[in-house]
């Protein structure tokens, strides 16, 4: 061919070109989670959940950190909170602390996500009678408000006992939460009314409670405050 530029040539120059584009594209990502300047802010709404560390938000393909990362803390065994929990293993045979903190960790996800969806089916087995009407309230009024919470927890960084107690067939056993979310609440129009879409991250400090005489299994959470 002759008096113009190959046409073939053109094609392979382009399709170098695009492959250039897309492989940047790709390394380029961000991946992990970076942390920048605090910031205030809390939703004026009932939420049982307490930010304490507000972090950066993650890359859009970021993945959740592995669950390995997930510190567990236990009492020492001579300590008031031990001695409760030795107690409590009495009365009930089948109670194991690291066991127990397996279901509190389950129970966790489950209240904080039935919190965001508004499924009060799944909050009134896992709750007490007045920590349920907490709840049902904050849910009813975000409904009535036309608003809609989103919630993703990401991570479990820190779980832990840090109190226990047992009076009479009554025990209580009071773990501390240290997770990463991303909770976002949005009006009628899909304005943001609190929260983000970057990730929090959250302390929050639940108390469960069983009747160790009960036929019933179910710990419930009975008291929730952030630290």
């Amino acid at each position: 061919m002759s008096g113009g530029f190959p046409v073939e040539l053109i094609l392979v120059a382009m399709v170098a070109l695009f492959l250039v584009l897309r492989l940047r594209s790709v390394l380029g990502r961000r991946t992990g989670f970076e942390r920048p300047p605090q910031a205030e802010g809390r939703p004026a709404n009932f939420d049982p959940r307490g930010a304490t560390r507000p972090a950066e938000p993650p890359a859009a393909d970021a993945l959740p950190p592995p669950v390995g990362r997930t510190s567990r803390t236990l009492p020492d065994p001579r300590s008031p909170t031990g001695q409760a929990l030795a107690r409590i293993a009495q009365v009930d045979r089948s109670f194991e602390p690291n066991a127990f903190l397996d279901g509190a960790q389950a129970a966790f996800g489950m209240i904080v996500n039935a919190f965001a969806a508004g499924d009060r089916q799944t909050l009134r087995a896992l709750l007490s009678d007045d920590t349920y009407a907490g709840f049902e309230q904050a849910i009813t009024a975000r409904e009535q408000a036309g608003e809609r919470q989103r919630t993703e927890l990401r991570a479990f960084n820190e779980v832990g006992i840090e109190a226990a107690d047992l009076r009479g067939s009554i025990a209580d056993v009071t773990v501390r939460f240290v997770t990463d979310q991303v909770n976002m609440v949005t009006g009628r129009n899909g304005e943001v009314v609190s929260g983000s879409d970057g990730i929090t991250e959250l302390t929050d400090v639940w108390t469960f409670q069983r009747d160790l005489n009960s036929a019933d299994p179910t710990w419930r959470l009975v008291a929730t405050r952030s630290a």
